[in-house]
């Protein structure tokens, strides 16, 4: 088996303002060639800490998504809206205060403005069905009217989220959706500042 550059280059600095050009190509290539190959598996296994607990709902917050992502899946939606279906509550285990903005942000660089905007704000856009119910104001979402994307974080919280906690829903596993994580996370990243 031969090395690879991972294995066999090391920089010779301790304070990142020593290094070389040639240095920070080498570690692009390393760093690009291991999130390529992990990132995909590390997703999978913070989803698997959405299991377990229900929490009071009838199912629990990694059935939830994978109910999301069917739905999605089933009505036609693109691979990149499924996926961001699936991992919408992601945060939930990391972030539990900002997990929509967790989501939005792992998301960003493979999918498109509109999906990544309708993925930070659900969570806003969801309490158009509770918010009231604690005293808070279930119109808040209105403050987003005017963006060209508030139809479809409606629609996603209506179709995807505030529907998916039925323990009869046959939701898909989530093997199925692994090849289009793939699919989405190969995808060149489009950094934005």
């Amino acid at each position: 088996m031969s090395d690879t550059l991972a294995d066999t280059f090391t920089v010779g600095w301790t304070a990142m303002a020593d290094g070389t050009r040639e240095d920070y190509e080498q570690l692009a290539t390393i760093f690009a060639d291991h999130a390529r190959e992990t990132l995909v598996p590390h997703l999978l296994s913070v989803m698997r800490l959405l299991e377990g607990p229900t929490l009071g709902y009838q199912i629990d917050r990694a059935r939830h998504c994978r109910q999301s992502a069917t739905r999605a899946l089933r009505n036609g939606e693109s691979d990149e809206f499924v996926v961001a279906a699936l991992l919408h509550d992601i945060g939930d285990v990391l972030a539990p205060d900002n997990h929509s903005g967790v989501a939005a942000a792992i998301l960003a660089p493979y999918v498109s403005e509109e999906t990544e905007w309708v993925v930070r704000h659900h969570g806003l856009f969801q309490g158009y069905y509770y918010f009231h119910h604690l005293g808070g104001d279930r119109h808040a979402r209105e403050r987003y009217a005017e963006s060209p994307h508030y139809d479809r974080c409606v629609d996603f919280c209506a179709s995807y989220d505030e529907n998916c906690f039925d323990p009869d829903y046959d939701d898909l596993p989530m093997e199925e959706f692994v090849p289009l994580l793939h699919e989405v996370f190969s995808q060149p990243p489009q950094y934005t500042a």
